[in-house]
């Protein structure tokens, strides 16, 4: 028995890294795989990415990316998100590019590379117009300095320099012009201290998309790789070429009568219609517990008993109703999706994105808590992870 469930399709994922690697080529690609693949399973994600030929994956934090090396992974692997007093060696240990965004980061990577005998992989992130992570201008001189002073004495190898743009999903907006300009020069003070970076990366998604001069090296694609648009203003996910992978599916826990005019759920802020004898109403075991947002309250649709229609009322922490209408002929047991790649009639998660106010990364990272994950579309012979199956905890901030 399942009572909701989400399905990702690994051959999705594959089409669509293949699919950007052909688009930025001569760059190269970088899957980014934090927040547990933005939902989808960091581990089946990373293999899939990998059989596609993505060159790097990119994590946040270092716990995901020992996870990676955990379950098998020895390719190129950066990871960027560290906090003072960040334990170093573990990572350098199993051969993770680690990210630097200041003096005191250069020097602690310096020092773990030191205490294990070893030169570690280096990166160097400035800061060109997000203000989030990253040197500023500022303050990358110093930066650069420290790193070439520990390349000099063999204790890193500072192997990229990468920023984050802001307005990559505005092609129009004029930080995009500001940043990329910021990032040349940034390269070149890297350059005339005397580094020489083999990798240079600037764009996600939507720049790997929409602005090929941002592509560099190396494009960092997250969301593009789960067959989401990252400029769903500019162009759907079908008109990027790409193909959702996720599927959130439940089946329908209880269904009946109800009369006319019936408050449904917490606050009766939906009341059944009143020009019928009643209606049928269907209760949906996953809620704001399970991350469907309580935003989505009598806001987004499902696909259920045949056709579209809109939650009924206030998502609650373990369910949700539906108003099937006064002729349903759905039962309990039927399938409802929440939503997939559209290609049923479902709603999508950016159907869901824009009916709660926010964004596609949120909708499908955020989901979990007792959803059951299943993959599917996995290569004929390739192992997947302990994760398939397994209940899905609940997602980090995309």
């Amino acid at each position: 028995m399942t009572r909701a469930e989400i399905v990702v399709d690994l051959s999705a994922v594959r089409h669509n890294v293949a699919h950007l690697r052909e688009l930025v080529s001569p760059a190269e690609v970088m899957v980014v795989v934090k927040a547990d693949g933005y939902g989808h399973g960091m581990l089946e994600v990373a293999r899939a990415a990998r059989e596609a030929g993505a060159t790097w994956l990119g994590v946040a934090v270092m716990e995901e990316a020992l996870a990676l090396r955990a379950a098998g992974d020895t390719g190129p692997l950066l990871c960027w998100l560290a906090v003072p007093g960040e334990d170093y060696a573990p990572a350098l240990e199993a051969e993770v590019v680690v990210t630097a965004y200041t003096v005191e980061q250069v020097e602690a990577v310096a020092a773990a590379a030191r205490s294990l005998g070893r030169t570690a992989e280096l990166q160097l992130k400035v800061d060109t117009g997000l203000s989030r992570g990253g040197a500023t201008a500022a303050q990358w001189p110093d930066v650069v300095a420290a790193a070439r002073a520990a390349e000099d004495a063999g204790d890193v190898r500072v192997g990229g320099v990468w920023s984050h743009l802001a307005c990559s999903d505005e092609p129009d907006h004029p930080a995009n012009d500001a940043q990329e300009t910021a990032f040349r020069d940034a390269l070149r003070v890297a350059e005339d201290a005397g580094l020489r970076p083999r990798w240079r990366h600037l764009a996600n998604s939507a720049a790997a998309l929409l602005r090929p001069s941002s592509r560099f090296d190396l494009v960092r694609c997250g969301l593009a790789s789960y067959g989401l648009s990252p400029a769903p203003d500019v162009r759907d996910a079908a008109g990027f070429g790409l193909r959702p992978a996720m599927t959130a599916r439940a089946e329908l826990a209880l269904v009946k009568q109800v009369p006319a005019g019936s408050g449904v759920s917490y606050g009766h802020t939906y009341v059944t219609p009143t020009d019928t004898a009643g209606t049928t109403v269907g209760l949906v075991p996953v809620g704001y517990g399970d991350g469907v947002p309580r935003a989505a309250s009598s806001r987004a649709e499902v696909l259920a008993d045949g056709r579209r229609t809109t939650i009924a009322g206030r998502v609650c922490m373990d369910q949700l109703v539906l108003d099937l209408g006064a002729g349903s002929s759905a039962r309990a047991g039927d399938e409802v999706l929440l939503w997939g790649d559209g290609s049923h009639g479902e709603p999508t998660a950016q159907d869901w994105a824009e009916a709660c106010g926010t964004i596609s990364y949120e909708i499908v990272t955020r989901v979990g808590g007792r959803f059951v994950r299943r993959h599917v579309g996995a290569q004929v012979g390739a192992q997947v992870g302990a994760q398939v199956g397994a209940r899905v905890g609940g997602g980090a901030d995309a």
